[in-house]
């Protein structure tokens, strides 16, 4: 990304009155970060959303002088980012509507199509929660996944730590910028989890960690990842907002079940009972919803007659299912570059035809 548009883009940031959608409408709008602030008041005014107070937010020039300051930090500190229309953005967040501008991230992480789960919890961790942590790991390492968390107290470094003894990759999801650790007893595992992984927030060096940055954190936390598995939660909690917006997301949730009359686990439980989340015992739950556990195929030879009544989105997708097998409504969105309504509208429409049979899970396979 070139210098002006990389500051133009952390001005957005900067902006009062505009977030990542609105950002997004006004990027799309006038072609680059740039434009927007050289766009005429009178053609500003016909986005939605924006109106008088919005337009003289972003004619204001005091954003720009931060904008700068923060670009030379990222130029003097070698620091990394992605912005949301790279190849390199996390390909999971590109489709959440809300997802950064920009991601900001250190250390080694290597996203190139990997699985990514996300898993979090209560910050007093029982034995009982080690244990779920440790043997969910054990069990799913040998399908090298990546695994995200908060870097918060009690289930999220617990299971960044399990994670990074087997050596695999774990990424924690700061709520602050990249010069800092929180908490602080925390710093003493950025090394090693540096190695294989790293951090990424979406948070100016400048940004210290306050309670609605954890909130916006959890939102990427969600968005990142395939699914979300939430391992000892309160009745309330921020782990629940995670699991709340990874649901709104379209992505599955699963809930580790605890004694009825643990505080502990009652969060946890409650997302079970109101089906806002899988019933997960054990790793294979999640391997065997998330269909994990199929080997790919080579293609199967599909007769030409076959396809005389599909157009060409259909025929990507068929093909995509009968090589892959089954498959969720998001991964077949992401591997065929289809956007998820069109996805969804398609495989009804395949449905009908008796091409694609639609399976618990959000998931489908080719007849």
């Amino acid at each position: 990304m070139v210098k002006d548009e990389l500051i133009a883009t952390l001005r957005l940031q900067q902006t009062p009155n505009i977030g990542d959608i609105l950002a997004k409408r006004l990027i799309a709008h006038c072609g680059s970060p740039s434009a927007v602030f050289s766009e005429k008041h009178s053609h500003l005014s016909r986005i939605e959303g924006i109106g008088t107070k919005t337009i003289a937010c972003i004619k204001d020039n005091a954003s720009l002088k931060a904008a700068e300051k923060e670009f030379r930090h990222i130029t003097d500190n070698n620091i990394s980012y992605t912005y949301f229309e790279d190849q390199e953005y996390p390909r999971y967040l590109k489709h959440c509507p809300d997802g950064p501008l920009l991601l900001f991230q250190k250390g080694n992480i290597q996203l190139d199509g990997r699985k990514i789960i996300s898993v979090v919890g209560t910050r007093n961790i029982t034995r009982y929660g080690r244990a779920v942590c440790e043997e969910f790991i054990e069990t799913i390492a040998p399908l090298n996944p990546i695994i995200v968390s908060g870097m918060a107290y009690g289930v999220d470094i617990c299971i960044q730590k399990a994670a990074a003894e087997l050596n695999l990759q774990t990424i924690g999801c700061l709520a602050h910028g990249l010069n800092q650790m929180y908490p602080r007893a925390h710093q003493k595992y950025c090394e090693l989890f540096e190695r294989n992984g790293g951090f990424i927030t979406e948070f100016w060096s400048s940004t210290t960690p306050e309670r609605e940055h954890f909130l916006r954190r959890n939102r990427i936390i969600a968005g990142i990842s395939e699914a979300t598995v939430v391992v000892e939660s309160a009745e309330k909690g921020g782990s629940l907002v995670t699991a709340d917006i990874a649901n709104s997301y379209d992505r599955e949730v699963f809930a580790v079940p605890g004694r009825t009359n643990d505080s502990n686990s009652s969060g946890c439980n409650a997302l079970i009972k109101q089906q806002k989340a899988h019933l997960m015992t054990a790793a294979t739950d999640l391997i065997y919803i998330l269909n994990w556990d199929v080997v790919e195929v080579s293609p199967k030879p599909i007769q030409k007659e076959l396809f005389t009544n599909l157009d060409e989105i259909e025929k990507t997708i068929y093909t995509f299912l009968e090589t892959r097998g089954r498959q969720v409504l998001d991964t077949i969105a992401l591997e065929c570059h289809i956007p998820v309504f069109k996805t969804s509208s398609t495989l009804l429409s395949m449905e009908l035809k008796g091409f694609v049979r639609p399976l618990p899970g959000k998931r489908f396979e080719a007849i």
